[in-house]
C-alpha cells in the first residue's frame, strides 16, 4: 500500500463523516418545530431522506468528474458559466453563515437551563450573541485547535443522547403518538408538503461526501456509498427521535420548549437527568457551530480567491485563519439574531432554517443543471441527465414547500448579490488552482 493510499480514508469513515455533519442542531431543536404540527411529519421526513438522497446522488457523480472539487464554481462554471457560478458559491455561502445563527440559537436553548437566568427573549439574543463571538474567538486560533473542539463535543454531546434514543422505547406511549398524529387543523398531505423545507435544514451538508471526495480511497465507488449511507443514517436517527419524543411528552408541550430533548430526559428519568441532557445538547451544538464558522471562513476565502466576493475574505492569518473575513461574518450573524428574535427558541430557529434552505436550494439546483447539460468537453450522459431531473424535481418540491415570504426574500437577496457582482466586477476572474 502506497503511503498516499494510506493516508486516505475508507467507506466506513467517510459515511459518518457525512453523517456526522448532518446530525447537528436540527436533531436538538427540529423536534419542538415540528411538534406543531404532529407525528404526520414522519411521513416528511420519509420523503425529505428521498429528495436528499436524489440530490446526494447528483453530488457523487460530480465528485467523480472533479476528484479536488472544492467550491460549486468548480463544477458550475464550466457548465453554466461565470453568473451561476457565482449566484451558487455566494448563496452557499450566505446560507452557512446564516445556518450558524440557527445553531446557535439551538445551543443557546439548552445552555439556557443550565445558567441561573431567565429564558426571555432578551436573555436568549445575549446569549446567542455570546456564542457567535466565543466561536469567532476560538476560531482566530486556527483550524486545528477548532477540529479538536469538535471532536470532544461529538463524543461527549451524543452519547447521553444516544442513551435516550435507546431507552426511550420502554417510555414510548402509542396512544399519545397516536392522539398527536395531525394537531395542525389542516390535511395530512399539507401538512407533509409544508413541513419539507424545515425538515430538509436537517440534511444540509449532504454535499460534503462530494466536497471531500480527494481524500476518499477509490473515490468512484465509495463516495456514492458514502453520501447515500450518511444520509441514510442521518434520516433514521431524525426520525427515530421525532417518532420517539412525540410519544413520550405531549406535543404541545414539545411545542413551547427550547429544549425538547432535555424535557423528554426529564419525563423519562427524572428532574435529575434534564441539566445532564441539556450540557450534553449545548456541547453538541456549541461544537458544530465552530466547525460551521470554520467551514464559513473557508469557503468564503475561496469564493474571494474566484472574484466572487471582495479580496477582505481572503486574507488568511498566518494560522490559517480568516480572521477578518469571519470578524465580518460575525458582525453579520449579529445583526442577523437581532432581526429574526422570536417570542420562541423553535419560532426563531423556524424562520432561520427556512432561510438557509431556499439560498443553499439554489447552489443545489446549479449542480443539478450542471449534471444535466454537461459541458462541451464532455456532454452529459443518459445516466447523468436521470439525476440531474432528479435533483431539479427536489429543488423544486423544496421551492414549493417554502413560505411565500421566504422565498420572495431568498429571490431577492440573490438578485442584489447578482447586481452588486455584475456593477463592481470589471472582468472575469479565473477559477482557483
Amino acid at each position: 500500500m502506497s503511503v498516499t493510499t494510506a493516508r486516505k480514508i475508507g467507506p466506513v469513515l467517510a459515511t459518518f463523516v457525512v453523517a456526522n455533519n448532518m446530525i447537528g442542531s436540527g436533531f436538538f431543536l427540529l423536534p419542538a418545530t415540528l411538534a406543531k404540527s404532529g407525528g404526520v411529519t414522519a411521513l416528511a421526513w420519509l420523503l425529505c431522506t428521498v429528495l436528499a438522497m436524489m440530490l446526494g446522488g447528483a453530488f457523487a457523480r460530480l465528485a467523480r468528474h472533479h476528484p479536488d472539487l472544492q467550491s460549486p464554481d468548480d463544477y458550475v462554471r464550466p457548465s453554466l458559466g461565470r453568473d451561476a457560478s457565482f449566484l451558487a458559491t455566494t448563496m452557499y455561502w450566505v446560507s452557512s453563515w446564516i445556518g450558524n445563527n440557527a445553531i446557535a440559537v439551538a445551543a443557546f436553548g439548552y445552555l439556557v437551563i443550565l445558567l441561573p437566568i431567565d429564558d426571555s427573549p432578551g436573555v436568549r439574543l445575549g446569549g446567542q450573541i455570546a456564542l457567535i463571538w466565543l466561536m469567532f474567538a476560538l476560531n482566530l486560533l486556527g483550524p486545528r485547535p477548532i477540529a479538536r473542539f469538535q471532536s470532544l463535543c461529538v463524543v461527549f454531546g451524543l452519547l447521553p443522547v444516544a442513551l435516550i434514543l435507546t431507552a426511550g422505547w420502554a417510555h414510548f406511549d402509542p396512544d399519545l403518538y397516536r392522539a398527536a398524529w395531525n394537531v395542525s387543523g389542516r390535511s395530512d398531505l399539507s401538512v407533509v408538503m409544508h413541513s419539507l423545507a424545515p425538515i430538509f435544514w436537517a440534511f444540509v451538508g449532504l454535499e460534503t461526501g462530494a466536497m471531500v471526495a480527494g481524500v476518499v480511497d477509490d473515490p468512484d465507488r465509495n463516495v456514492p456509498r458514502a453520501t447515500l449511507g450518511g444520509i441514510a443514517i442521518a434520516g433514521v436517527v431524525y426520525l427515530v427521535s421525532s417518532v420517539l419524543m412525540m410519544g413520550i411528552v405531549p406535543v404541545a408541550d414539545l411545542a413551547d420548549s427550547g429544549a425538547p430533548f432535555a424535557l423528554v430526559a426529564g419525563q423519562m428519568f427524572g428532574p435529575w437527568a434534564i441539566p445532564l441532557i441539556a450540557a450534553a445538547a449545548a456541547l453538541k451544538a456549541t461544537g458544530t457551530l465552530g466547525g460551521w464558522m470554520l467551514v464559513t471562513g473557508e469557503s468564503g476565502a475561496r469564493a474571494a480567491q474566484r472574484g466572487f466576493l471582495p479580496p477582505v475574505f481572503g486574507r488568511l492569518r498566518a494560522n490559517g485563519s480568516a480572521g477578518t473575513g469571519l470578524f465580518i461574518i460575525a458582525s453579520a450573524m449579529t445583526l442577523l439574531a437581532v432581526l429574526t428574535l422570536s417570542p420562541t427558541v423553535s419560532g426563531q430557529f423556524e424562520i432561520l432554517i427556512e432561510m438557509v434552505v431556499i439560498l443553499v436550494v439554489m447552489a443545489y439546483a446549479a449542480a443539478g443543471l450542471s449534471l444535466l447539460l454537461g459541458t462541451p468537453e464532455r456532454p452529459s450522459t443518459r445516466s447523468e441527465r436521470v439525476l440531474g431531473m432528479g435533483a431539479l424535481v427536489a429543488c423544486g418540491l423544496l421551492v414549493y414547500s417554502t413560505p411565500g415570504k421566504t422565498l420572495v426574500g431568498g429571490l431577492v437577496i440573490a438578485l442584489l448579490a447578482w447586481a452588486a457582482y455584475r456593477g463592481f466586477v470589471r472582468r472575469p476572474a479565473t477559477p482557483a488552482g
